[in-house]
């Protein structure tokens, strides 16, 4: 299959000023953090860049918690047995092994950082269950405000490092190369005054991308303004291989705030069914009774597609959570974010259902890692929801990926160091430069929500490839920030289509309505796409089903 037009190089203006560091750490989330405070010491300067603030990203709006196995009874192996049935055969078993055996001792070292976790009275962690888990293994903190905490924690540590220096308000335009195509730098836009205003570069040795996903690809997400895709599309202009794509997880109990509504949507965190609240449809019958072994419990991609069938049949716009058996002492001690986020959208979840239908949440695809954050392309490390490291598979389970950009930065600072790539020269860059238009972008999203969504088909997905193709012919008129983020959009999105129709078969989070089953036989393996001499280039690799004996089926 050939993607049609790619732009190779985003169109920018020369660098207006220059500046160098050792490591340059684009995204400022957990995954972002922890990588800088890990290298501090270890290299010269440490630069963090992000897009606006410190706090502006994913990590601040995890809500359930971060997964580990630190209670009685709970064990690494039974958490990589919940990882990878979630995962539906596509998880990369050496890296769910070191995230579930190093994940306990990378949550206490974050404790120690100054991380509040809630806790029972006795001073125990309280820890919860979650979709897919069978353990209670979810960390939280604030009830339902871990990721704010998390956040918090690590940007009062990155205060207290002289050694970190940040760059916010910065977008990351494109790297720079060196002659042996490895990493030289990164071009950034920096939205600010005095020397270092508009478009400059960062002289490096490495480059660690913890820029988040791809969320706003879609008219509804649980990500913020900021999750468009710029690593992944970064990463892939230059070279580096991009996998799994077609793996979008769609979160089944995202608030409905009714048809027009778009941008980032409130997310009702798992961890609301994990204290047993259930699904309802319009007739008051539960929806996951029957389903799942699971129930309201089962991994997010069964939920998922249970509520979207459900919808189908029934012709509403969305189904039901009923909580109003939690008292209102409980609602404001456990969930106090989701209780006022529902009442400042008209819903007392005490008294009253709560309309939820599934959206966008987390890109389980990306730039692809081995299990030290290292990509394909020399000089370039990966880390969170921007790399593919192989610990989701198809699907991820819940609650695992902050663990993920914590245990994954955690080693890619214990390698790094060790592979500094000598200082280089950018090479003369000869890829073919270009701009979406920035008035594009609501035409791509509601393509990308109607043909490459929830379900899937091939009319669909070629009906998008085409629309697509048609947008890339919309040249920016104007070079600015709506430009690049629209054209890093529209890169991803592009790989997503192909690849979700390369992948005829339904697994995890792609369903494909014409390819109702699972096709171990001819499917199992990896869409891996990247720019060879600017031109796009697709490889599939073939691997065996991992989640069989796991599940307890072979």
């Amino acid at each position: 299959m050939s993607v049609r037009r790619v732009v190779s190089r985003l169109a920018a203006p020369e660098p207006g000023w220059t500046v160098s560091a050792d490591v340059v750490v684009i995204g400022s989330g957990i995954a972002g953090l922890t990588a800088a405070l890990r290298l501090r010491g270890q290299v010269g300067k440490v630069f963090v860049v992000t897009k606006d603030v410190l706090d502006a990203g994913s990590t601040q709006w995890a809500q359930g918690g971060i997964a580990a196995a630190l209670g009685p009874g709970d064990t690494p192996e039974q958490h990589e047995r919940d990882t990878l049935v979630a995962g539906a055969g596509a998880c990369d078993v050496e890296a769910v092994r070191v995230l579930v055996a190093e994940g306990p001792e990378a949550v206490r070292q974050l404790i120690e950082l100054g991380a509040n976790f809630d806790l029972h009275p006795d001073g125990q962690l309280s820890l919860t269950r979650e979709g897919g888990h069978r353990r209670h293994r979810i960390a939280h903190a604030g009830g339902d405000a871990t990721g704010a905490e998390i956040q918090r924690a690590l940007i009062a540590a990155v205060g207290r490092a002289p050694e970190i220096e940040v760059v916010a308000h910065a977008l990351a335009v494109d790297l720079l190369l060196a002659d042996d195509g490895g990493v030289a730098g990164v071009t950034l836009h920096v939205m600010g005054e005095g020397r270092r205003d508009g478009v400059g570069e960062v002289r490096c040795r490495a480059v660690v991308l913890a820029s988040g996903g791809l969320g706003q690809v879609f008219s509804q997400t649980t990500n913020p303004s900021v999750a468009t895709g710029d690593g992944m599309a970064l990463a892939y202009r230059a070279g580096a291989v991009l996998r799994d794509l077609e793996f979008v997880q769609f979160h089944p109990t995202v608030m409905w705030l009714g048809p027009d509504s778009r941008g980032q949507q409130p997310l009702i965190s798992e961890a609301v069914r994990g204290e047993g609240a259930f699904l309802v449809d319009w007739e008051g019958r539960r929806l996951m009774r029957g389903v799942h072994e699971l129930a309201d419990l089962a991994p997010r991609d069964v939920v998922a597609k249970a509520i979207t069938r459900r919808m189908t049949e029934t012709g509403r716009p969305h189904m039901w959570l009923d909580a109003r058996h939690f008292a209102p002492a409980f609602w404001a001690r456990r969930f106090p974010t989701i209780l006022a986020t529902c009442v400042a959208h008209g819903v007392d979840p005490v008294t009253e259902l709560i309309p939820v239908a599934p959206a966008c949440h987390y890109a389980s695809g990306g730039v692809a890692t081995d299990v030290w954050g290292r990509s394909s392309l020399p000089g370039l490390y990966a880390t969170g929801e921007v790399a593919c490291s192989g610990v989701h598979g198809a699907n991820r389970l819940a609650s695992n990926s902050l663990l993920e950009g914590l245990v994954f930065s955690r080693r890619i600072a214990e390698v790094l160091p060790g592979e500094l790539r000598p200082w280089s020269d950018p090479a003369p860059d000869t890829r073919q430069h270009g701009l979406v238009d920035g008035s594009c972008r609501k035409t791509l999203q509601e393509v990308m929500t109607a043909r490459a969504g929830v379900l899937r088909s091939a009319a669909g997905l070629l009906g998008a490839s085409d629309s697509l193709a048609g947008l890339a012919e919309s040249d920016a008129s104007t070079v600015d920030q709506d430009a690049w983020e629209t054209t890093n959009l529209h890169a991803v999105a592009t790989l997503l289509v192909e690849a979700a129709l390369l992948r005829e078969e339904t697994r995890g989070s792609h369903w494909r309505e014409d390819f109702p089953d699972r096709d171990d036989d001819r499917q199992s393996g990896h869409h891996d796409w990247w720019l060879q001499q600017g031109e796009p280039a697709h490889g599939f690799r073939p691997s065996v089903p991992t989640d069989l004996t796991a599940a307890g089926l072979a």
